[in-house]
């Protein structure tokens, strides 16, 4: 590497300290405890509410209305559940973990220690190949590689994985459960593998339980069914937009952390219902850059770090939900083009 590339390396990593000490003087990074405790108190208190609900509907067929409105809320547990991942809500880590646990294992039926690795390993390396696992969710093909490496079923589904995309995400709460159970079974795996096994016990006995006993069995089957395809539409159409369809990095892109992180994500605008709706992911640049960051802080770092990058020529996006899907779909649309272009060779 010449002096030159050197010199251009070394400023460009003073830019991100120069926008550090602008965003940690501006008491950014300060944590927000009791804006999370009404939070947490909030869509708890949202859940006992549709429990006792669910109690007094007994067996009957609009109990799937209250299998959405658990599902949603559920989803909004499992955004508290990211946030502790990160450290946002307290300093120390053993109080974030507590937390993490309850959100995830025990209300959510999700492993917190599988989630939090693979998702520092997508923070780690964005929309990288071969290293951000987001991009290596089969049976999605979303580089051109993955596409072409595709053959019979596999490459039939890549050819029409656009319109299935939406579809797909209905099963992705099975999927998210599923990972989870396999997570703590496998040996090594979990730094907390037995307390993380026994709360996903105590949930699923809870949960389906529950269900089971207030309903008939089809009714149950039912509640299930809409439950989870509604979590996990929910959960997937909040993460999609992030970073599908921007560009993507190979090991051999020389990128520095802030463009790494800027460059690759997107931000969705639209005030605070979608604030509310999006757990905070639409301020995704904002987020990547300093995952720490609270959730409450995240609009106010927004025109701040917006304006640094302007200042240093850095593409800042941002776009609407609907455009955002729209993207993803594109560049989902054009991986299936690839596919079908190899196929035909």
């Amino acid at each position: 590497m010449s002096d030159t590339d050197l010199g251009a390396r070394s400023d460009r990593g003073s830019e991100y300290a120069d926008l550090s000490r602008l965003v940690r003087n501006a008491g950014l990074l300060d944590r927000r405890p009791r804006r999370y405790a009404a939070r947490v108190t909030a869509v708890l208190g949202g859940l006992v509410l549709l429990g006792v609900l669910f109690v007094r509907l007994g067996p009957s067929w609009w109990q799937t209305v209250t299998a959405a409105g658990v599902a949603v809320l559920l989803a909004q547990l499992a955004f508290l559940g990211h946030d502790a991942g990160h450290r946002q809500i307290f300093r120390s880590r053993r109080a974030n973990d507590v937390v993490g646990l309850v959100c995830a294992n025990l209300v959510t039926g999700i492993s917190f220690g599988w989630w939090v690795d693979k998702h520092n390993r997508h923070h780690a390396h964005p929309n990288t190949e071969g290293r951000d696992p987001d991009l290596m969710v089969a049976p999605l093909s979303f580089t051109a590689g993955q596409a072409a490496a595709q053959r019979g079923l596999r490459a039939l589904f890549v050819r029409h994985q656009a319109a299935l995309f939406f579809p797909l995400l209905l099963a992705e709460g099975l999927h998210l459960h599923g990972a989870s159970v396999r997570a703590v079974v496998r040996r090594g795996g979990l730094r907390r593998r037995r307390t993380e096994a026994a709360l996903l016990v105590v949930h699923f006995a809870g949960y389906l339980g529950a269900v089971f006993l207030v309903l008939s069995g089809p009714q149950a089957i039912v509640f299930i069914l809409v439950n989870q395809a509604v979590f996990g539409l929910y959960l997937g159409s909040s993460f999609a937009p992030n970073h599908k369809g921007m560009p993507i990095l190979t090991e051999a892109d020389n990128l520095d952390y802030l463009r790494r992180q800027v460059l690759t994500s997107r931000n969705v605008r639209g005030g605070p219902l979608i604030d509310a709706l999006l757990g905070g992911l639409n301020y995704q640049i904002e987020h990547h850059l300093f995952p720490s960051m609270p959730r409450p802080n995240l609009h106010h770092a927004q025109p701040l770090i917006r304006q640094f990058c302007a200042e240093h020529d850095i593409a800042y996006r941002e776009t609407t939900l609907i455009q955002s899907w729209a993207q993803g779909l594109a560049h989902l649309r054009a991986m299936g083009a690839g596919a079908t272009r190899a196929g035909n060779r």
